[in-house]
């Protein structure tokens, strides 16, 4: 799986669907700064990269889940890789909001399911995995049989890893921020003065820029 890590990293990268900044940082919506930003939505609007996702997402979930009855993904943005998936394997699928709708019929997971059904959840980008996780419990809640999450990219923060250890929920990622970094490094997207900058920030992002 690690020329697939490498391969999907390259992918964001060539269409910048994440942007390493390091000298001009962003602001993310917790107000943290950084110095990466990640934006998997691009993905969508690259056949051959929004394919080689699918792909990789399904060869995953064959290997891991076996079983899986039903794909989630999770609103927004893992919505339409999770249809693509959902498609190629032959498998129903739904989506979960971050909030019970507001209107209509109120609900927090859209379309058809089952007590006890067998789900793998997609996700784009996991960074604390706060939202993730509201998401893979509210499937639990309603009855679902959550097998795991597979995302796109995670960060890496050990936060996150502490929160899907604390939920007893598994998580894999086709892509993460080291091998990004290691291939933003040999192809000459970033240089050896950037590496310090962006190690940094990832063991404490909350506090870096400050």
């Amino acid at each position: 799986m690690e020329n697939t890590a490498k391969s999907i990293a390259d992918y964001l990268l060539q269409i910048k669907a994440i942007k390493l900044q390091p000298s001009n940082p962003f602001t993310w919506a917790s107000g943290w700064k950084s110095p990466i930003y990640c934006d998997n939505r691009k993905t969508l609007s690259f056949p051959e990269v929004r394919l080689a996702i699918r792909d990789a997402f399904v060869k995953k979930i064959k290997e891991l889940y076996p079983g899986t009855e039903l794909i989630a993904g999770v609103a927004t943005g893992a919505i339409a890789h999770g249809v693509l998936v959902a498609d190629a394997m032959d498998l129903p699928f739904i989506y979960v909001r971050s909030g019970a709708k507001e209107h209509g019929l109120g609900n927090r997971i859209e379309g058809s399911y089952e007590h006890g059904q067998k789900v793998v959840v997609i996700e784009d980008l996991i960074s604390t995995g706060s939202s993730s996780l509201r998401a893979v419990n509210a499937l639990r809640e309603a009855g679902c049989d959550v097998l795991g999450m597979i995302a796109i990219f995670k960060y890496g923060f050990k936060k996150a890893e502490d929160n899907f250890r604390a939920n007893e929920c598994n998580l894999f990622t086709l892509s993460d921020y080291n091998i990004l970094v290691e291939q933003a490094m040999a192809t000459g997207y970033i240089t050896d003065n950037d590496i310090d900058t962006l190690n940094k920030w990832r063991q404490d992002p909350s506090a870096w820029g400050k």
